[in-house]
């Protein structure tokens, strides 16, 4: 009887640990879990994907734990950004410097690492049309979910059958019909800053210089504003004061994105960014339910983006596939961010090439005042303009807006005979393929307009190499928009004005986000 009263007591003992026991043993548990993950997720899975794709003859970077190249990727970006450069089109170096050397050393499909996570630049001109060319959802955007909410999400940013639903209710609002509806909101925002111009030359002795790179930042801001949520610019300062801070503090922060959680760490630079995100959507939340109120009131939607995209939204039959007040405020974040950066970073690089390049200049000007006169730009003749469109293409070609696209394998799959398994960054550098001189030629980096005096095909040899604004499916919606708008601000300074190159500018391109000239964009402005 003892024994069992002694045997009873010790199972009694075993079956009833102390709490702190039980947390000490969960705790380490986390920790061995956590560990467990940290060294699959930063050294046993690269190490083991490394090993599959050089067997299968891909070159690159040795993975670094934990950052992979991002510390290298920062250190040569500071360098490149420490200097500016000559007068010339040469500009990857500089502007991707990483990227740049590892493909002269390893060819143009290589692996580098993204933090723990392997990314594949795929440079061949190619394999980047088969990716952008995909229908079967097979690449993913990659992008920073998180992260990319800080800025905008919207379109751009979505995958599957959510993409296709916005791209349907978006759709209407990018017609060409719509967009000749809005080209009096444009021609009033330009009409605006030649005026402002006009007053600048008539103070002065026949010369001014200005920074036209914060100019056309206003000039786009202010067509965006009107043109998407029929305000003035001056409502929307705020947020694009906003976004402009907001792309700094991103660049910042993406390159601590391998480590786990980044973004909840209480840093400066996080706490700012949150502030900044909700500020921006509460502005943007009080345009959107006054525009409601409005169409509640008097059933008129407004034939701005604001308005055809609730239209439209509204008119969808099926209530589970319409954008939610959510949604519709990431469209409008992306509205404000990328209406305003494609076309300004567009007219910025093209009066500094037209500046480098004055003959081309005239021969714009004589096509343009040939056009128009000294009448205001219409529809139907902005078509016509042949020489202002080869301009604008080769500044594309040169220096475009987004110098590098992102993918993502959604499933084991091969690309150019090597397998990859899914989860595998793609980096798709426009840029390189821009200047690729195997496709465009020995004269790849000089500024030759003419080379698209055929049109794009011609100019590629019929093979699809262009890629301004991304192609295929997910080519990029606003892209007639973009251009409508830069033929008629650039026709309209031409009538007006001649410009060069300040001797203060300093020829430094890099990206935040788009691409931007570091030390703004310097030319000494004539009246005609």
């Amino acid at each position: 009887m003892e024994v069992d009263v002694a045997t009873t007591a010790l199972e009694g003992d075993v079956a009833s640990p102390s709490p702190w026991s039980l947390l000490c043993g969960l705790a380490a548990l986390l920790v061995l879990w956590a560990v467990s993950r940290t060294a699959e997720r930063c050294w046993l899975r690269p190490r083991r994907i490394s090993r599959a794709l050089r067997a299968q003859g891909l070159g690159g970077t040795v993975y670094r734990f934990p950052a992979g190249d991002l510390a290298e990727n920062g250190r040569l970006n500071e360098e490149a950004r420490s200097k500016p450069m000559p007068p010339c089109h040469d500009i990857v170096p500089r502007v991707l410097p990483h990227l740049h050397n590892t493909v002269k050393e390893h060819g143009n499909v290589c692996l580098t690492w993204f933090g723990p996570t392997p990314r594949v630049v795929i440079a061949d001109p190619k394999l980047v049309r088969e990716i952008l060319s995909d229908k079967s959802g097979q690449f993913e955007k990659f992008i920073s979910k998180r992260l990319s909410k800080l800025i905008a999400l919207g379109l751009a940013s979505y995958d599957g059958e959510k993409w296709a639903r916005h791209r349907r209710i978006l759709n209407p609002a990018f017609h060409l019909e719509k967009l000749k509806g809005m080209l009096p909101a444009f021609s009033t925002c330009c009409t605006e800053l030649i005026s402002s111009w006009e007053t600048k030359l008539a103070a002065s002795s026949g010369s001014h210089e200005l920074d036209i790179w914060q100019d056309f930042q206003s000039l786009t801001g202010d067509v965006i504003s009107r043109t998407s949520f029929g305000s003035s610019f001056m409502e929307g300062r705020k947020i694009f004061q906003l976004q402009g801070e907001q792309a700094e503090r991103i660049i910042k922060a993406f390159q601590y994105l391998y480590i786990p959680g980044y973004l909840f760490f209480p840093t400066e630079n996080n706490k700012r960014m949150k502030e900044i995100n909700q500020e921006i959507e509460w502005l943007l939340r009080g345009i959107i339910e006054k525009r409601e109120r409005t169409i509640e009131d008097d059933g008129l939607f407004g034939n701005d983006l604001l308005g055809l995209m609730l239209q439209s939204n509204k008119d969808t039959e099926t209530p589970s596939l319409r954008m939610s007040t959510e949604d519709v405020i990431e469209e409008c974040k992306l509205f404000y961010f990328a209406g305003m950066e494609t076309t300004s970073v567009l007219l910025t690089w093209t009066l500094v090439l037209l500046g480098m390049h004055p003959e081309w200049q005239d021969r714009a000007r004589e096509e343009v005042l040939s056009v128009f006169g000294k009448d205001k730009p219409n529809f139907d003749s902005l078509s016509r303009l042949k020489t202002v469109t080869m301009i604008l293409y080769e500044v594309l070609r040169l220096y475009p807006p987004a110098v590098t696209l992102n993918r993502k394998t959604s499933k084991e799959m091969q690309i150019g005979g090597v397998v990859y398994p899914a989860g595998i960054l793609l980096e798709l550098p426009i840029i390189l393929v821009h200047h690729n001189p195997d496709v465009w030629g020995k004269d790849v980096l000089e500024f030759k307009p003419e080379r698209f005096a055929e049109g794009i095909s011609k100019a590629t040899k019929d093979q699809p190499v262009f890629f301004p604004f991304g192609w295929g499916p997910r080519i990029c919606i606003g892209q007639n928009f973009a251009m409508l708008e830069a033929k008629m601000a650039l026709s309209m300074i031409l009538q007006r004005f001649e410009f060069q190159l300040s001797p203060s500018y300093t020829h430094a391109p890099y990206t935040v986000i788009t691409l931007h000239p570091q030390h703004g964009a310097q030319i000494i402005l004539k009246s005609l």
